[in-house]
């Protein structure tokens, strides 16, 4: 019989580089709050709402060709600024919709497909909020030819994020799997047995069965412990507690999933 699924945030750890430019970033949102608020009170009807949006779509259009100059990873942290203003400003969300998001990580991961920590937001904004996982495992999939297995530090979360967003929003098992089995192959040549195992583990219950709820689970899970906002921790736990999962706190802060009794007896027949 499989053991529950105990997955904590070391599974989830961005490189220590990528926590770094998170850290920066988000400081330096910290000091434009006051004006982010200001203008989230001057966006006031939809019409106007309609009329940023339109703007900004035309401004997005406008750097998706413009040369960066040499100063490729400014304009990516320049760009992934903006998107958490307009991912951020709910009222606006409320009013309108998230559909700018992949052109914000189009830019972003044209210009530094190793910014690893802006994965989970495309999939966040773009297959969940926006309803179009097509364009994000697109935009993932092309950053990825970027990717080495040895370079970045932590390449395999791209892999993994992909395998998260074939399974979950598209239904590909196939697909999924060798996603997954990449991730597997490229965190063990880094070093991380732990992430390795656990998306090893996953494409193995993606080829034995294809329709797997514990597989579903496993990524859901994998949600869980990466996304940004707490609307969407909400959906992962609501998706793995709908599938027959329990959510288990532990006291030192991780948790575990238990399966579905039926598919762990399923399992253990095998």
């Amino acid at each position: 019989m499989q053991s529950p699924l105990r997955l904590n945030h070391e599974v989830s750890r961005w490189p220590i580089t990528g926590m770094v430019a998170i850290i920066c970033i988000l400081s330096i949102i910290g000091l434009q709050l006051p004006q982010l608020q200001q203008q989230q009170r001057q966006v006031a009807t939809i019409a106007e709402i309609r009329q940023f949006t339109q703007a900004e779509s035309m401004r997005l259009n406008a750097m998706s060709v413009l040369p960066a100059f040499g100063f490729s990873n400014i304009v990516a942290d320049w760009v992934f600024l903006r998107f958490l203003q307009y991912f951020g400003d709910d009222t606006a969300r409320r009013a309108s919709d998230y559909r700018l998001s992949p052109d914000y990580f189009k830019i972003i991961l044209n210009h530094n497909p190793n910014f690893l920590a802006v994965y989970p937001f495309l999939s966040t904004s773009t297959s969940l909020y926006a309803g179009m996982p097509d364009r994000s495992i697109a935009i993932m999939q092309t950053a990825l030819q970027s990717l080495k297995p040895h370079a970045p530090l932590g390449s395999y979360y791209g892999w993994r994020q992909l395998g998260i967003d074939q399974l979950l929003f598209q239904g590909r098992a196939a697909a999924a799997r060798q996603s997954f089995a990449t991730a597997a192959a490229w965190a063990s040549l880094q070093g991380n047995q732990n992430v390795a195992t656990l998306s090893q583990q996953t494409a193995d219950l993606l080829a034995t069965n294809p329709e797997s709820n514990y597989a579903q689970i496993a990524a859901w899970s994998m949600v869980l412990t990466t996304v940004p906002d707490d609307r969407t921790r909400q959906t992962a736990i609501a998706h793995i507690e709908a599938l027959g999962g329990t959510i288990v706190p532990q006291a030192d802060g991780s948790f575990e999933i238990v399966p579905p009794k039926k598919e762990e007896r399923e399992r253990g027949k095998r």
